[in-house]
């Protein structure tokens, strides 16, 4: 039985009346605090009394050719210093969110084991090229402390999807394999589902090794970084997913297995022979 998620509030303030602008986001029944806005207005959020505050925070940019974005974890005792090194240092991240507590209760060793197991989660997820070298050692803390630093880890990954940043969690698909929809061409198989993330194409599906030359560029370095990622195992003829993962829509899922541009709508099918179009249709109560 797939466990109920209780509900939670979140509340985003913008100080200066810009929805792009600074956000500064808070979950209900936490002591945490989140602090989000773009790189371009860095010398604004430098006065917010918060960056001087112990935590960990996320830099992330956008990808090479529009692929996966880049991304970098840190911690610091001072979160403001910190962000001025990367501002001279590190040039592609265009947004940045610091999470910090409210009452100033973490400390160098907490935000520590957050940056160690944020930076594993990035790894294992696969959803970002990690700017980060290898993972960071976790400290030694007591029981008690490592509890309270995975409390605050949990409610930092319910916030982040808040302000649209989905970097940590390995794709996650709750219906059973009978409705998984099935897409069959060029000798591959493989199954996916759609997803509030995204849609999730299963771990063992099938993706042809070779490209027609009519093939988008971003479908390629997709393909090319599913396969440094280790995302697509070479198993001889073909490639196979190592783990569940998610893509941003059904065609762009269909493109990357058959190694050609493709319709997302007309490749999925459900075991009945139904295209994903047609079950959409008579979702919404079309023809």
């Amino acid at each position: 039985m797939t466990e109920k998620r209780l509900g939670f509030s979140v509340r985003i303030f913008i100080p200066d009346g810009n929805p792009e602008g600074l956000k500064i986001v808070e979950k209900s029944n936490w002591t945490g605090q989140g602090i989000v806005f773009p790189r371009a207005l860095l010398t604004e959020a430098r006065q917010r009394e918060e960056l001087k505050r112990t935590g960990v925070y996320l830099l992330w940019g956008p990808g090479d050719k529009g692929q996966l974005p880049h991304a970098y974890v840190g911690e610091g005792d001072s979160v403001l210093f910190r962000l001025d090194q990367h501002a001279k240092n590190k040039d592609f991240w265009t947004h940045c969110a610091i999470f910090t507590s409210k009452d100033q209760n973490l400390n160098k060793a907490h935000v520590q084991h957050l940056e160690s197991r944020l930076v594993g989660l990035a790894s294992e997820a696969k959803r970002c090229t990690l700017a980060n070298g290898n993972i960071p050692q976790k400290p030694s803390l007591s029981e008690a402390d490592v509890a309270d630093a995975e409390a605050f880890l949990a409610d930092m990954l319910l916030c982040l999807p808040v302000v649209g940043v989905s970097l940590f969690e390995k794709a996650k698909v709750v219906s059973p394999k009978s409705e998984d929809l099935l897409l069959k061409a060029k000798g591959i198989e493989a199954r996916g589902v759609i997803t509030p993330q995204g849609f999730v194409v299963r771990a063992g599906s099938t993706a042809v090794k070779s490209e027609t030359p009519s093939i988008h560029s971003y479908l390629t370095e997709l393909r090319k970084t599913l396969v440094e990622n280790g995302v697509f195992s070479d198993i001889g003829d073909a490639y196979q997913l190592t783990q569940d993962y998610t893509f941003s829509s059904p065609s762009t899922a269909a493109g990357v297995l058959r190694g050609s541009s493709a319709n997302g709508l007309t490749e999925w099918k459900n075991n009945k022979g139904c295209k994903l179009k047609e079950i959409q249709e008579t979702e919404a109560g079309g023809p």
